[in-house]
């Protein structure tokens, strides 16, 4: 399956403590992510991550372009708590409704990302 990343800048940490957490799933997929995080996501894991530009400079657009094309199956996003930050690019309604409009799971708290990842792990999410 292939799992897209997104989190804004205070959330850098969280994200990386999660894929650490749960390595031995993700290195089953294939992994998505913009800018900063692809990489501390690799720098903290060691997995490869397929990397769009930072969100603020087009990699939001890479990131729902690839979603529409069917190339996404599920997606973390980590936001920041204030929902007036723009300056990290991808917006949480940007990506709420993409993932609405193509029917992709999306976890935006860390129960909900172990929550598919557990699902995804036992066989009970499936594209």
């Amino acid at each position: 399956m292939n799992i897209g990343f997104i989190t804004h800048h205070d959330k850098k940490a969280l994200m990386e403590n999660f894929c650490i957490a749960y390595k031995g799933i993700l290195k089953k997929h294939h992994l998505y992510a913009t800018g900063m995080t692809a990489k501390r996501i690799e720098m903290a894991t060691g997995l490869t991550v397929t990397k769009f530009l930072p969100g603020a400079m087009g990699g939001d657009k890479q990131f729902q372009n690839e979603i529409t094309n069917g190339g996404i199956d599920m997606v973390i996003f980590f936001h920041s708590s204030s929902f007036e930050n723009k300056t990290d690019g991808m917006s949480l309604e940007e990506i709420t409704r993409v993932c609405d409009l193509y029917n992709i799971p999306l976890a935006t708290n860390i129960a909900t990302a172990e929550s598919l990842i557990m699902c995804l792990d036992n066989g009970d999410l499936v594209r």
